[in-house]
């Protein structure tokens, strides 16, 4: 065998056409693509041949309202300053409820008279839905950052509290058991094990939380607001343009995806042992 023999034997085969579509069919990026282009393409055709009404527009007419609220102010500001007014409250509102949700859940899983004494309490209130709590909000707090906050934090806290408290009870038991055999006391039981198995499940309830402070921003400022996103989307729909409405929705989602693409980082760093699905 000569020498050009051995380097072609070498090389890796060429891909044929099916094992490239193939690859790229297992690839996940690829399909999120694939995903929002046809996403794109089947909104387009409802909205252009107005299957769906005449109030749905197409994607470059919402495109076109992002790029003119980006560049022009409505009620005295731009498209960032009203998305920094509402992730503004929707931060402080979603700290406190992760500051304040996740030790009461913790406390109540691992403290039975402290679970006889809270539970029943947030089992009353955990059913209402923010929005009902507008009206004492007003009373309460007046029209101005403190209400709105207020409202926020009401949605954001029941997930933090009910992942925690389930994260710490659902802890396999048998992990217990091990390291009780390996002569730990409570105290290393506690932060060796218990912390350490349930923080996926904390973390997936601060996913959700943060899903739940976005949801309930728009209730939040409906309380008299000036300016927000929440106050973008009402007044597309006073003024019935269905565009200024999804844009301000698209850039909701686009920001809150951002948000939880950070905390989902922060989740791998703090249990890098959890499992990717």
């Amino acid at each position: 065998m000569n020498k050009a023999d051995q380097i072609i034997q070498a090389e890796s085969p060429a891909l044929n056409p099916a094992e490239r579509i193939r690859q790229l069919l297992h690839n996940r990026h690829f399909l999120y693509v694939v995903s929002i282009v046809l996403f794109l393409l089947l909104w387009d055709f409802l909205a252009f041949y107005k299957i769906t009404g005449k109030f749905l527009p197409r994607p470059i007419e919402v495109y076109r309202q992002f790029e003119y609220l980006l560049f022009n102010t409505l009620a005295g500001k731009t498209l960032l300053e009203h998305l920094w007014c509402s992730l503004r409250r929707v931060l402080i509102a979603f700290v406190i409820a992760v500051v304040v949700g996740v030790p009461i859940g913790v406390l109540m899983a691992m403290n039975k008279y402290a679970n006889a004494i809270i539970k029943p309490i947030f089992d009353l209130f955990k059913p209402m839905p923010p929005i009902a709590w507008i009206s004492l909000a007003i009373l309460w707090f007046g029209i101005n950052e403190t209400s709105k906050i207020f409202i926020i934090i009401i949605g954001a806290i029941v997930p933090c509290i009910i992942n925690s408290y389930n994260g710490i009870r659902l802890v396999d038991e048998s992990l217990n058991e091990a390291i009780k055999m390996l002569g730990a006391n409570r105290r290393q039981e506690i932060l060796e094990v218990v912390f350490p198995a349930s923080f996926p499940a904390i973390f997936a309830g601060i996913q959700i939380s943060l899903s739940m402070a976005w949801t309930t921003v728009l209730a939040a400022e409906l309380v008299g607001a000036r300016e927000g996103m929440g106050f973008i989307i009402i007044t597309g729909m006073n003024l019935t343009r269905p565009a200024l409405i999804i844009c301000g929705m698209v850039v909701i989602a686009l920001t809150s995806w951002l948000i939880s693409l950070l905390v989902g980082y922060l989740e791998r760093w703090v249990c890098p042992w959890r499992t990717e699905l």
